[in-house]
């Protein structure tokens, strides 16, 4: 495969009227499709055969011949020195890659090794008061010690904390960008961008260089923070605001999500008291907290001897046991199950549930299973 036809035309994909990166990756899935360019060279009939793709739809792709534009992008992407990151890719994220509506390309500069690390998400407000400062302070440093990436979104206050305090400790962050990769928001950010990136850190964006930090653009950025991540920690937050938008697709996305608490009355913590009072975020109080789970050892590389297989001595139907069987191989994430067997988590969760009442799996933290 050709890789820069293949983000050519991924570029391509993503301005088609109405398309979006979920029929485009349908669109991929085409049996005589093995790259994104491709798929300029079908007509309307084959557009059709994929799921989800209307007459409107395949006709806005078969009458797309923007090729101009699409250059003048990757002119200016390696005029910045920006760098493409490919759904298909391998560098990346493993985790984004199984939400419901991950980017199809990513812009970044930096070192994509930053990508390996696991990350938890450090959010909260702009305009953060002392406690949540040194809140988002203490929590990264501990975080960063333990080995773990800092993501978050370059923000003001409490993003911009969690980012100088993995910085200055010697960690990993990642800042996405609700903007261009050339338009850092606020701009007041810069230098810190720019030391992100010189201590091997991230800054990446869905967004195309020169797009500018419009309001509309920060939902979807907070679902690319959250869904990178294997937790989301708010440290501080009101009821309404873009960390609470996190937490709730952190939700969706089967993430765990952390809270800092707050003293009674205080309107910059009272998100932060209803997820722990509603039953949508855990109360930490120390590292443990949360190591407990997001279960990082599932990427360890270190091969442990497994005791004896349990679920092969008990009577499975054989559905339950094309699942165990699954499990057995190693730990996987509720998502993974999801992609491996094409089948929603909604309908898988149930399943789990019944295996792990009869002793078959057993479920770590993080929302990992794996066969006893």
């Amino acid at each position: 495969m050709n890789r820069k036809k293949h983000h050519r035309a991924l570029i391509a994909l993503s301005m088609v009227p109405e398309m979006g990166p979920g029929r485009a990756r349908r669109l991929l899935q085409l049996s005589n499709v093995e790259s994104a360019d491709q798929l300029f060279d079908l007509d309307i009939r084959d557009y059709l055969k994929a799921d989800g793709i209307g007459k409107q739809i395949s006709k806005n792709l078969s009458n797309f011949e923007d090729w101009d534009s699409v250059d003048k992008i990757l002119d200016r992407t390696e005029r910045i020195g920006a760098n493409l990151l490919a759904y298909d890719d391998s560098h990346y994220p493993q985790l984004l890659k199984h939400i419901y509506d991950p980017p199809l390309i990513l812009w970044y500069k930096g070192d994509l090794n930053a990508l390996e690390k696991p990350g938890v998400a450090v959010v909260g407000t702009r305009n953060p008061g002392s406690y949540g400062l040194s809140q988002a302070e203490e929590w990264s440093k501990k975080l960063v010690q333990k080995g773990i990436c800092i993501n978050s979104g370059l923000a003001y206050g409490i993003d911009a904390k969690a980012h100088q305090t993995a910085v200055e400790n010697g960690g990993k962050t990642i800042a996405v960008l609700g903007s261009g990769i050339d338009v850092i928001y606020p701009a007041r950010n810069k230098p810190l961008a720019k030391r992100i990136i010189e201590t091997g850190g991230l800054i990446m964006t869905e967004f195309p260089p020169g797009a500018q930090p419009d309001a509309g653009n920060f939902p979807g950025r907070n679902r690319i923070v959250s869904g990178m991540s294997h937790g989301v920690l708010v440290v501080e937050s009101g009821v309404k605001g873009g960390s609470m938008i996190t937490a709730r697709y952190a939700l969706d996305q089967n993430r765990e999500v952390f809270v800092v608490p707050h003293q009674l009355g205080y309107m910059k913590g009272e998100g932060c008291n209803y997820l722990i009072q509603n039953g949508q975020g855990k109360l930490v109080r120390s590292i443990d907290d949360i190591l407990e789970e997001i279960s990082i050892e599932a990427n360890s590389d270190t091969v442990s001897e497994k005791p004896p297989s349990t679920w092969k001595t008990l009577e499975l139907s054989e559905e339950e046991n094309q699942l165990c069987e699954l499990l057995d191989q190693k730990s996987l994430h509720i998502d993974q199950i999801s992609e491996k067997l094409n089948q929603p988590t909604f309908k898988l969760l149930p399943k789990m549930l019944t295996l792990e009442l009869k002793g078959a799996i057993v479920q770590k933290a993080g929302k990992y299973f794996e066969a006893r």
